[in-house]
């Protein structure tokens, strides 16, 4: 048999997982800098959790379980892989909410599925970094999540701009225009601008049942980006209007940091999933075409779904896999990590091999990265070992370093080398 694994999928060498973990700890480290705490739920939910919180084409694309847990009676499917973070965390909120203090602030780092066709950027498994607030309705968290997204790109070194907007702007428009009815058909063709242009929005609008005299009218409405246009457009709509407010006061709070990255207003962003119901957000690389590298948005009645009113949330998510696939692009990884094997302990024979063996031991104590060749066979094959996993230095044992209790350490880089005592070996490597 070939071995193979499903379209969608990657494995992951020692490298790219370095460089993933990497991504995953500046991600983790901004997290909790801003005072989230981290959780983590089941891969599986049941089917009953997912369905009906992503819309009509995000319910298609869900990975469902149909083997039944032994015992079980055969049927339909019960059960789901991960769609996403957000509902599954609205569900833990729900089933949890006597244990929480709220507002309670969240990260998750694990991986989701979707059934989607396979492509550049978009896997069928991935990751996904989430950073949620519920309990509260406070604007202030929406300004804190685009810092977060602000620091996180800078740290990153990834020029990105943060777009915009808010659901409610999105319903007054479909309210002025009198398809309120169709708000749902309106966000989904708008939420594929970017893939398929103004001309391909409207025409799925007209499929969705929008008029096409009305559907030209929202392509020239929406490609004005100015905000005053809006406030002046929706002035009789009620919602509307509440959604320029809330933005209003998202920019005030906005406006107590200086972002490293652009900030920007976007009529043209929906965001397809259902939930959201207030401001979101889309981030996007300046430099690199990959799409959608980070969302979110505010969700007022998630949890009610799951029996628990009066719980409003917000959040953001990464997408790890684009941006990782962003940094290769921009080769913005770093050449060398904290967790790379740092120096391999040869030897000569079987004695030299034991007395490495036992100095490793005390190597490794020190929390310094390490390793030895388990056989002491011809040098040359050692060293090349060592500089085919991209190891710094060979620590030396033979007859000579045992007699002296020393070992010889040789910087494979310079070909420099030095004979230390292994408290000394310690110090210049911990160095």
């Amino acid at each position: 048999m070939k071995p193979s694994i499903p379209k969608g999928t990657r494995d992951f060498g020692p490298k790219e997982v370095q460089k993933r973990n990497y991504l995953f700890s500046i991600i983790r480290e901004v997290f909790i800098r801003f005072g989230y705490q981290p959780i983590e739920t089941p891969t599986l939910e049941n089917l009953s959790t997912l369905t009906g919180k992503y819309g009509e084409e995000g319910d298609k694309l869900l990975f469902k379980v149909l083997t039944n847990v032994s015992g079980e009676e055969s049927g339909p499917a019960k059960r789901g892989l991960r769609y996403d973070l957000t509902v599954p965390f609205a569900r833990f909120v729900v089933m949890h909410q006597n244990e929480l203090h709220f507002p309670f602030k969240r990260f998750q780092i694990q991986p989701v599925w979707r059934a989607d066709r396979p492509q550049k950027g978009r896997y069928q498994e991935f990751y996904q970094c989430d950073a949620d607030i519920v309990g509260s309705p406070s604007l202030m968290y929406e300004a804190e999540l685009a810092q977060i997204f602000d620091l996180v790109f800078a740290k990153l070194g990834i020029p990105v701009c943060i777009e915009v907007n808010n659901r409610k702007i999105l319903s007054g428009i479909a309210e002025v225009f009198g398809i309120s009815s169709h708000f749902t058909a309106m966000t989904m063709a708008i939420d594929k601008w970017d893939k398929i242009g103004p001309d391909g929005v409207a025409k799925e609008m007209i499929q969705r049942g929008i008029s096409e005299e009305i559907a030209g009218k929202l392509i020239d409405v929406l490609g004005n980006n100015d905000l005053e246009f809006y406030r002046n457009l929706l002035e009789k709509s009620e919602t509307g209007q509440l959604g320029i407010n809330e933005l209003d006061t998202f920019w005030r709070y906005l406006s107590a940091f200086n972002p490293t990255n652009k900030i920007i207003f976007s009529p043209l962003l929906a965001r397809g999933l259902g939930y959201y119901t207030g401001c979101i957000f889309e981030v996007k690389a300046t430099t690199v075409e990959m799409g959608s590298i980070g969302g979110g948005g505010r969700y007022a009645n998630l949890t009610e779904i799951f029996g628990l009113p009066n719980m409003p949330g917000v959040g953001i998510s990464f997408g790890a896999e684009r941006i990782y696939d962003v940094m290769e692009t921009l080769q913005l990884f770093p050449t060398q990590f904290s967790e790379r094997i740092k120096v391999l302990f040869v030897a000569f024979d079987e004695p030299s091999h034991l007395y490495a063996f036992k100095a490793l031991a005390k190597v490794r104590e020190n929390g310094i990265c390490s390793d030895i060749y388990p056989d002491p066979t011809k040098l040359k094959k050692q060293i090349k070992y060592a500089s085919d996993n991209n190891i710094p230095f060979i620590a030396i044992a033979g007859e000579t370093e045992m007699e002296n209790n020393q070992f010889m350490l040789k910087n494979l880089d310079t070909g420099e080398q030095k004979s230390y005592a292994l408290d000394e070996l310690i110090s210049f490597l911990k160095n």
